[in-house]
């Protein structure tokens, strides 16, 4: 049956777009999810594929041709069910004398398919798909194995689309703060449904865009769970097929989920985790958070601007506990003033149900029994090593006893010597950016390119309002080692910048070690702070001198001004600011 194969949709919701590749023609076969065309637009590139298989029997665009949304580009004579699997790789496996019960399943299939490949990665977020790019691109065979979609958390379920709630929430603000700055906005009023639209347009678009860099760079994908029969064979799992590759070396990358606590009521309907609270598609009038920590405190700060009643509960005496005291008392305060009850230093007891579908959360604070009632309850207690399953225990792979990660040594490589792990798996730091640099470096010591991990300099970003960033060691953690530091802080209420953004709160501190006045850690808390501190990051990592980086001209007038004055207050006197 030939069926026309239409443009559904491009990058950032836009009508139409330009033909940039084409990589098929007419007379050739094509699966559902290879990519036909490259069409960009004023907002990125998207990545068509047809959804069927078949043959091309239309193909009447060229390279530069102007298309819009409902345009017919290619018309696919789709193949028979007989046809799709005359055409699949099939091999048949010869079956071990003794058989684990997953290898069990796969003798169980008639039609069997084997890859083989330099590199296998297996998991697809940000360490295991830019690993397998890396890879590929110094000119490995590469195979990704992903069980869901490609992105991983932080793409489908994390960094991104709280970032995309993060920034409805601060536009929502501005209209509601609008005559502040001269302006009127009447009947300003928010529609969730549209937010998570906008949330979801937004991944989407990144998802494509990781298919397409996976295409271009061939990349074999393997949809379905990944585990291991030894040390050098992956079996992947889905409903239709299983599939075993064969693969030199093997990098670990699946990840982490959400930690619960063993709280009674945990299983109610309306007790969340982050992942439910990014689908909300219509707000809770009253939400309680357990947990202070960065996804409890992002979370907080979002709903709050939506116009929810939101209330924190934290074990620890601080939210944010990690940060430094200045920090955290800022935070609190400015919390307190955009409507966020804080509970510290308290401890969830159990979550009940009350007669109208209402959380009863009951903890206790200074020996006090207290109770709130909520439309919904988000679990943020942090999130766990994912591994189980993937019969590590049957090659001996050794875990941290302390963290339950995945250990590794500092070339991200695991006690077995061609198997690696990355990223949240390994559980010594739970950051994108993190798992994607630890993909980059286990894959040149794969192939040879001796590379050694860094935990020196490494930003940390929370996306609350005002922004916090961090990197390096903070002021609390150099008092404890015993190093001696001299600060420097600069408050944003004297940048110019800063006050013409309406962001005025916040500061920004450099800590310089006082001997080589090279400069150490460095905290942000202000507009555009997860932005700023890439610069003191690159100071760090390449032990730069608060003199050097006095020395250099910062633009005028911008934030990155802040960051200037805080040097210079470490070495005697910030120019803008005197207490």
């Amino acid at each position: 049956m030939a069926v026309e194969i239409k443009l559904e949709s491009l990058s950032g919701e836009q009508s139409e777009g330009v033909i940039g590749t084409i990589h098929k023609t007419i007379g050739d076969n094509i699966n559902s999810d290879e990519v036909l065309f490259d069409i960009e637009s004023n907002k990125g590139n998207t990545a068509v594929t047809p959804k069927i298989k078949g043959t091309i029997k239309s193909l009447d665009l060229q390279v530069g041709d102007t298309v819009k949304i409902g345009d017919v580009l290619a018309v696919i004579e789709e193949a028979e069910v007989n046809e799709e699997k005359s055409v699949q790789v099939q091999n048949d496996i010869k079956e071990e004398k003794k058989e684990s019960p997953t290898e069990k399943s796969v003798a169980s299939t008639s039609q069997k398919q084997m890859l083989q490949s330099d590199i296998t990665v297996i998991g697809g977020g940000p360490g295991g798909y830019v690993a397998a790019i890396q890879a590929a691109k110094l000119g490995a065979k590469v195979v990704l194995v992903e069980k869901e979609f490609l992105g991983g958390t932080c793409l489908n379920w994390g960094c991104i689309p709280t970032k995309a709630l993060v920034r409805s929430s601060e536009v929502y603000n501005d209209l509601k703060s609008a005559e502040e700055y001269g302006l009127s906005a009447e009947g300003v009023s928010v529609d969730m449904k549209k937010v998570i639209q906008r949330k979801n347009s937004i991944v989407n678009q990144l998802v494509n865009g990781i298919k397409y860099l996976m295409d271009k760079n061939n990349i074999t994908v393997v949809k379905g769970f990944g585990s291991l029969i030894d040390k050098e064979t992956v079996l992947v799992q889905s409903e239709d097929q299983d599939i075993r590759i064969q693969s030199k070396h093997i990098i670990i990358a699946t990840g982490s989920e959400s930690s619960n606590l063993p709280i009674e009521g945990i299983e109610l309907p309306n007790v969340i985790t982050s992942k439910e609270a990014l689908d909300l598609d219509t707000l809770p009038e009253r939400l309680v958070i357990v947990g202070g920590g960065v996804i409890g405190i992002e979370f907080a700060f979002i709903y709050a601007a939506l116009g929810v009643q939101v209330s924190v509960i934290e074990f620890l005496d601080s939210i944010l506990a990690p940060c430094d005291e200045d920090v955290c008392n800022e935070i609190s305060q400015i919390a307190e003033e955009n409507g966020i009850q804080l509970y510290t230093s308290s401890r969830v007891e159990s979550i009940a149900e009350s007669e109208d579908d209402q959380c009863i959360v009951t903890f206790t604070k200074d020996n006090t029994t207290k109770y709130i009632t909520a439309d919904k309850v988000l679990m943020a207690v942090g999130r766990k090593p994912v591994y189980n399953g993937m019969n590590i225990e049957k090659l001996n792979l050794k875990i941290n006893e302390k963290t339950r990660g995945i250990e590794v040594n500092e070339y991200m490589q695991t006690n077995i010597p061609n198997i690696y792990a990355i990223g949240d798996a390994t559980n010594i730091i739970q950051l994108a950016h993190v798992a994607s640099h630890q993909g980059i470096v286990a894959v040149k010591n794969i192939l040879g390119k001796e590379t050694k991990m860094s935990y020196t300099a490494v930003p940390s970003a929370i996306f609350t309002q005002p922004e916090i960033a961090m990197v390096g060691i903070c002021e609390k953690a150099a008092k404890k080692e015993g190093i001696d530091v001299e600060i420097g802080k600069f408050p944003f209420a004297a940048n110019g910048k800063a006050l013409t953004l309406g962001e005025s709160k916040g500061f920004v501190k450099i800590i310089k070690e006082k001997a080589s006045g090279k400069v150490i850690g460095g905290t942000i808390i202000g507009p555009h702070a997860t932005d700023l501190i890439a610069e003191i990051t690159l100071a760090i990592n390449n032990e730069l001198t608060v003199e050097q980086i006095a020395e250099t001209i910062h633009a005028h007038p911008t934030t990155a001004e802040s960051i200037h004055e805080a040097v210079l207050a470490s070495e005697g006197g910030a120019l803008h600011f005197a207490e």
